[in-house]
C-alpha cells in the first residue's frame, strides 16, 4: 500500500493529502472584542509537487485579485493537482474593510517584510504571512492593481535576471513583462531572498473589478501551474500569446496644475515627442501638451482629470520594438475575453 503524503500544516491546522480546507489565519485584532483573521484556502494534492501561494489585497483596496482567486478555486482542474496550492484572497484585512491601501498604523504592508513578532502592527502582520505562508512555499504569485484612481494595463513585474522568476513571468502569459527593481521590505524581495521565485501581476484599478484583468489573471495562474507540473496541459491549454520584456519604464508627470484631457488608451503605442494629452485651466486657457519623452507602450495612467503639478499621469514602458508589442496586446485582449476587440478595452472614466 502506497503511503500518503504528509499533511500540510498552517497555524497548527493539518490539511490531509487529497483534501482541501478553508481556514482562518489569526492576525492582531484591534481589541479583545474585535478578533481578526486572514482567510486562507489550501488544496493539498495526493502527489508531491511544488507549493504555490497566490495572494491578493496586500494593499486592501486592490480587489481584482480577490475575484481572480474566487474564480480560480472553482475550476475543476484543481481537483487533482500535484503539490499544494495556498490561496490568500485578502492579506490586508484591515485595509479591505476600510477601502484603503494601508494598515491602521498608516504603514504599507508591502514595505514591511519580513516583519517582526513584536514589532509594529504592519511588522506583526508581515511576520505572520512570512512564517505561515511564504516560508512553506516554493513559488509565489502576488496579485495587484493600479493605485486608487489609476489604471494599469495587465502586465507582470519580476526580476528577469533570476531564472526561476523569468520562467514564471513567461508562463503567466501577459504580453508585457517588466523587469522591475526590488523594493525594500516588499513581499517579492523577501521571497527572492528565501530563494522562492515569485512574480507580481498588475492589472486594472483599485476598488474596481475589470473583466479582462480578472480573466487574464485566472488564466495566468493556471499557466504557471501547468509549467510547474501541478496540472496537466490537457486540462488547461495556455493561449499562444507573445510575451515581450521591457527593461525600463518611465512615469510622465504633470508640468502644471489644471484639467487633464488624455488622448491615449492603455496598450497604445506612444512615439517620442508625441502628445499624450493636454492640461488647461477651467476656462481652457494656458493649455499645454503633455509630450512623451520616449517611444513605448502606455502601461498605466491616471483616471482623474483634476491634476496638480508633479502628479504622475502616464506610465510608458520602453521596448526595442514597441510596434510588435502593440500587436501582442491586441492578441492578448482577443484571447482572454471572447468577442473583445482591441479598441474595446475599457477606458478610464
Amino acid at each position: 500500500m502506497t503511503k500518503k503524503r504528509d499533511g500540510f500544516v498552517i497555524a497548527d491546522m493539518v490539511i490531509e493529502a487529497g483534501t482541501r480546507k478553508t481556514l482562518s489565519l489569526p492576525v492582531p485584532g484591534q481589541s479583545a472584542y474585535t478578533p481578526l483573521s486572514m482567510p486562507v484556502h489550501v488544496i493539498h494534492g495526493d502527489e508531491d509537487g511544488p507549493v504555490l501561494f497566490v495572494s491578493a489585497a496586500i494593499h486592501g483596496d486592490e480587489i481584482n485579485g480577490i475575484e481572480i482567486i474566487r474564480q480560480l478555486l472553482q475550476l475543476p482542474q484543481l481537483d487533482n493537482i500535484k503539490g499544494t496550492l495556498i490561496c490568500i484572497p485578502i492579506v490586508n484585512v484591515y485595509g479591505f474593510f476600510n477601502f484603503t491601501r494601508y494598515l491602521p498604523d498608516r504603514r504599507d504592508l508591502n514595505r514591511s517584510f519580513p516583519g517582526a513578532k513584536h514589532g509594529s502592527l504592519a511588522a506583526r502582520v508581515a511576520h505572520v504571512f512570512a512564517t505561515e505562508i511564504v516560508m512553506k512555499a516554493t513559488h509565489g504569485i502576488d496579485l495587484h492593481t493600479g493605485a486608487n484612481n489609476r489604471t494599469n494595463l495587465p502586465h507582470v513585474r519580476a526580476n528577469l535576471d533570476d531564472k526561476g522568476c523569468e520562467q514564471l513571468a513567461r508562463a503567466f502569459g501577459t504580453p508585457v513583462t517588466v523587469n522591475a527593481n526590488m523594493r525594500d521590505g516588499s513581499l517579492r524581495q523577501y521571497a527572492l531572498e528565501q530563494n522562492i521565485p515569485m512574480l507580481l501581476y498588475e492589472a486594472g484599478e483599485a476598488l474596481r473589478f475589470d473583466d479582462l484583468s480578472i480573466n487574464a489573471g485566472v488564466n495566468g495562474v493556471m499557466n504557471v501551474m501547468c509549467v510547474l507540473g501541478m496540472i496537466e496541459y490537457t486540462e488547461h491549454e495556455p493561449p499562444d500569446v507573445p510575451v515581450v520584456e521591457a527593461r525600463t519604464s518611465t512615469w510622465i508627470r504633470a508640468p502644471l496644475s489644471g484639467l487633464l484631457r488624455g488622448d491615449f488608451e492603455l496598450g497604445g503605442r506612444v512615439k517620442k515627442g508625441e502628445s499624450l494629452g493636454k492640461i488647461a485651466d477651467a476656462l481652457g486657457e494656458n493649455e499645454m501638451d503633455i509630450i512623451s519623452p520616449v517611444t513605448g507602450i502606455l502601461l498605466g495612467q491616471t483616471n482623474l482629470p483634476v491634476v496638480n503639478e508633479g502628479d504622475a499621469l502616464f506610465h510608458v514602458a520602453r521596448f526595442a520594438d514597441s510596434e510588435s508589442v502593440e500587436d501582442a496586446i491586441e492578441t492578448f485582449q482577443d484571447a482572454h475575453i471572447e468577442g473583445l476587440k482591441s479598441d474595446d478595452y475599457p477606458e478610464p472614466n
